[in-house]
């Protein structure tokens, strides 16, 4: 007889399960590369390019303008298919993270730093989606949270910029354009989109839910059932995402701590672009190093309990420590305690993106992606508020933007209690 969806997917887990599972962390961690490299190339970059803290607000906002493809993408992936958006997206980001580098001015740099946000929209949410729909409805929490513990691994790729920027020896003239280290890694950076449209194009299927019910049509997700799920989820994700703007800013808050004692210290921007600060040392990239590593234990964390707790109380609990975790940050004094604290918040906000995940997949039909589309899209409106907030207000007044994080997180903690259980649910 013909079997179901639901069936078909129930009857079976093995090897191709867990080969899906590193194709599509792939493609996730090339997306934390993507988003963080632009952290740690701007304490190097800001000389080259003459940038002011305003300007790296706008550089580091400019890959969150993902909201742009967000929920095109999402359309995109519910009418032509999973795999081909995210091929065509994974190229896209390539292409233009690569042709970045050789920009010699700041105008034409975050043009194409756009550009390639505008792609990373289209993939994170539809790998999500096109994971989900293979996996059996038992281990499937399990399963989506291991795929989001690749964002670490992106994380470390992108804090392994202590092995490149801060040596001077990647240093080449190419006529009128100065390639230093830091346009080396923002090449490098490119590589594993690259790499993983390659893998999905050539080695990967289309989504069998996809295939199955073909091109159905797109509900509203704001009307009926879903519209209060859909009213908190939304401003879990604008509270969740705010605080980009913060960690986007971790290497430069670091040194100010390493120069002023705070990291509400005013640096002042050097004027010379052979400056010995326009070239950190590498203790600063190590620190981001080890902020990325603190991911682990809430990966392993989430890997072992989302399916016992599910998604909804890992999701409150960890955005309330995390606003704990940033109000503590704003008020030490020293680079150890800041580092600490930074740590504690990486490795509990990590456990709120997991679960949000998990939750934000099984809330809504396989058939609507775009709706997590049209979510992580939101989000990246908040991403991109709070970078040029920081920006603008970092110089002047640190204390906003930083309460303003703690304070939005606690507020999306208590919001997502409101949320229904998604525990083991059955994909519609």
């Amino acid at each position: 007889r013909k079997l179901s969806y639901e069936e078909a997917v129930e009857g079976t887990f093995g090897l191709f399960h867990w080969l899906l599972l590193l194709a599509c962390g792939w493609a996730n961690a090339s997306d934390a590369v993507e988003i963080l490299c632009v952290s740690f190339l701007l304490p190097t970059a800001r000389c080259d390019l003459l940038l002011s803290s305003a300007d790296m607000g706008l550089l580091t906002a400019s890959i969150f303008l993902m909201m742009v493809g967000g929920y095109m993408w999402g359309y995109l992936a519910d009418q032509r298919g999973r795999r081909k958006v995210l091929v065509v997206s994974l190229t896209v980001n390539g292409v233009f993270g690569c042709l970045a580098s050789f920009s010699p001015w700041f105008w034409l740099f975050l043009l194409l730093r756009f550009l390639s946000g505008v792609r990373v929209g289209g993939s994170i949410p539809v790998i999500f989606s096109y994971f989900s729909e293979f996996m059996p409805r038992l281990r499937r929490g399990a399963m989506i949270s291991a795929l989001a513990t690749f964002w670490m691994a992106g994380n470390i790729l992108a804090a392994l910029a202590w092995m490149v920027i801060p040596r001077t020896w990647a240093h080449v003239s190419l006529g009128a354009l100065d390639f230093q280290s830091w346009r080396l890694f923002v090449v490098l950076c490119s590589i594993p989109s690259l790499s993983s449209a390659l893998i999905f194009k050539l080695l990967m299927p289309e989504s069998p839910k996809f295939l199955m019910e073909g091109l159905s049509p797109i509900k509203k997700i704001f009307s009926g059932a879903l519209k209060g799920r859909s009213s908190a989820l939304l401003i879990v994700f604008y509270c969740i995402s705010f605080y980009y703007g913060l960690w986007m800013w971790f290497p430069e808050l670091f040194e100010r701590v390493e120069g002023g004692g705070s990291p509400c210290a005013n640096i002042s921007l050097p004027s010379a672009l052979h400056n010995q600060s326009c070239y950190p040392v590498k203790t600063a990239y190590m620190e981001g190093f080890i902020i990325a590593a603190s991911n682990l234990p809430g990966n392993i964390f989430t890997i072992l309990v989302m399916d016992s707790t599910g998604g909804k109380a890992l999701l409150a609990g960890s955005l309330m420590v995390s606003s704990l975790s940033v109000f503590l940050i704003y008020v030490v004094q020293t680079k150890a305690q800041s580092l600490a604290l930074s740590c504690v918040f990486s490795g509990v906000s990590v456990i709120a993106w997991n679960a949000l995940d998990v939750v934000g997949t099984e809330l809504y039909p396989t058939q609507l992606s775009s709706a997590l589309g049209f979510f992580t899209g939101v989000g990246r409106v908040a991403a991109i508020m709070g970078n040029i907030i920081f920006g603008k207000l970092v110089d002047t007044n640190c204390a906003v933007p930083i309460l303003l994080v703690s304070a939005l997180l606690l507020t999306g903690g208590l919001v997502s209690l409101l949320l229904p259980q998604t525990k083991q649910t059955e994909l519609t």
